[in-house]
């Protein structure tokens, strides 16, 4: 299963909703991921850009943007969903990223386009 961070704002009719009635969402986003196989691992309401975010594990990438269309089109605010590596992951990366050899500059390294 690969981990990935889900954060979300609510567009502002889903505030008035909530406050409302107030009502608890983890459950209903619980029934959304494990109908693409996936498994919620948490879930918090966050103050800052986002108004929640959660941690979820699908088997794959298409299981995981299959689940955040399926919440997009129901009308929900922006989401954000990023990938998240095992610090073993990460290491293993930094290594590959040293042994290459690859020449990449970066744009400032050039001195004209073309």
């Amino acid at each position: 299963m690969i981990p990935y961070m889900i954060q979300w704002s609510y567009a502002s009719e889903q505030v008035k909703a909530l406050v409302e009635k107030p009502h608890e969402r983890s459950a209903e986003f619980r029934k959304l991921v494990e109908a693409f196989d996936g498994r919620l691992v948490c879930y918090y309401f966050a103050f800052g850009d986002f108004d929640g975010v959660a941690i979820a594990e699908f088997p794959d990438d298409t299981a995981c943007a299959a689940c955040i269309l399926a919440a997009a089109a129901t009308g929900a605010g922006r989401i954000r969903t990023s990938t998240l590596l095992s610090t073993d992951t990460a290491v293993e990366a930094m290594r590959q990223a040293r042994a290459v050899e690859h020449g990449y500059r970066t744009p400032s390294g050039y001195a004209s386009i073309g």
